[in-house]
Parts: C-alpha cells; structure tokens; sequence
C-alpha cells in the first residue's frame, strides 16, 4: 500500500477524529514479515473478536486454520467452508442434544440464512491483522475495520454516504460478529461500488470488546475513496467540531 496514503489518512484521522483509535486491517498471505507474530495455538474454545483486542493495542499478529478454535470463526475467515453439525439448531432453538442460542426463530430460517451467506475467498495460510500504524508500503491489505463508539460511527456512516446516490452505502446484515469484519467487507470487495458493513451487533462477540463499541468494516478500496473527499464533507464544518468536542473528552 502507498506509504503516502497510509501517512495522509494517519494525520486526517488525528486532524478530524484526535486520539481516537486507528483502524485494523487485514490481509492474506502465506508468509507473514518476521514483525508480525504468530498467534499461539488456544488451548480451548476462544472467540476470534477477543484476539483483536491485541492488535487493537499495536500488536500484529497471523492466525491460521490452527489457532483458531470457534467453529464459527473458522468458517467467516474462510478455513471451512460447512457449518458445525446441527447449526441450525445451534442458532436458533435446540434440541435435544443441543443448546440453542436463540438468534433465530427456526431450524428452517438459519438453512435460509446459510444459503444466502456470501462465501469467503481466500489466498493464504495466513491471515495477518495489523493496526493501521504498522503498516508499510510494501503490503496490501484487503479490508480496513474500525472499532467506534457511537459519535465516531456518525461520522464513519456519514462518509460512507457522501457520494452515494442511493440509501444504502451502509448496511448491517445479520451475521456473527467475526462475519461483519471479515465475510461481509471482504465479499462487498468484488462489487463496483462497495459498501460498508456496520457490526458486531453480535450477542456472543460482545462481551470481548467495550461496552458502547461497535464495528464499521469496508474494502480498503472504499476507504481509498473516502480519504480523497474527507477534506471537502461535513468534517470541516462547525457541526462537526461540535461533535468532536465530546469525541475528545472521551
């Protein structure tokens, strides 16, 4: 990725957002740099979400099909390509053998919602995450995530919008929490006009990350766009340094 285009979206995320958090990314690869760390094998079940919360610190680190143990998380990151047996009851009401999490109302609804579920396409052993801060010229990520609390997501929603003619340059499907960072950012990649995925609305995800935090994820090529006209959108209005005033004192 451009070294110049890292550093301009680095000083207008400070300019017009202060210390807020920088955005992680993602990419795939088959040999990750010697900076980046391999993660450890979990020794049981682990939520993928909670992981990030390393890089959200400034640590990079590759995962692969070894050390990720959530079925879940092995299927959005594209390391299977089938649900767990019994998925469907999993996700909606149980049975007898199974204890459901009741995110749907029916067996039936979750095998509709499977057969509309993109596909995640991959090239790699690894996949590497990053904050944005660690990046060099010499990679190529595939998607940007941002972690945000509510005035921060306005903003991100609003620049998702700019130039856009229709409704919908956000969307919010239903999905796990490591799908809308990952499967749904990664399949609106290959559309002409991509959009954004707000997430991580996610009952199981959230209780590893902060209360008030939610996700915006959108093709690194999306977000190329969205740093050519941040300088002419409502940031440089008085509006928004209203808003920055209490994103500031958070």
């Amino acid at each position: 990725m451009n070294k110049h285009l890292i550093q301009k979206f680095q000083d207008l995320w400070q300019r017009f957002m202060g210390e807020v958090e920088l955005p992680l990314v993602f990419y795939y690869t088959d040999n990750p740099a010697t900076d980046i760390k391999i993660a450890e094998k979990p020794k049981g079940w682990r939520c993928f979400v909670g992981d990030l919360a390393k890089v959200r610190k400034g640590q990079s680190l590759a995962f692969s099909d070894d050390t990720i143990s959530c079925g879940g998380g092995k299927r959005y990151l594209g390391y299977s390509s089938k649900p767990r047996p019994g998925f469907e009851y999993f996700l909606s009401c149980g049975n007898a053998d199974i204890e459901g999490e009741r995110y749907k109302q029916s067996p039936e609804l979750v095998e509709e919602f499977l057969r509309n579920s993109p596909v995640t396409n991959f090239s790699g052993k690894y996949i590497v995450f990053k904050r944005w801060d660690k990046l060099t010229g010499s990679e190529s990520p595939d998607v940007a995530i941002f972690f945000a609390k509510p005035d921060v997501l306005s903003a991100l929603f609003t620049l998702s919008n700019f130039d856009r003619k229709d409704l919908h340059g956000v969307i919010a499907p239903f999905g796990s929490g490591c799908a809308s960072i990952i499967q749904y950012p990664l399949a609106e990649s290959a559309q002409k006009a991509p959009r954004t995925i707000m997430g991580m609305f996610d009952i199981s995800a959230r209780p590893y990350i902060p209360e008030n935090t939610f996700t915006l994820a959108m093709p690194i090529k999306r977000l190329e766009t969205i740093i050519d006209y941040m300088e002419e959108s409502f940031l440089i209005t008085p509006t928004w340094d209203q808003v920055k005033k209490r994103v500031e004192k958070t």
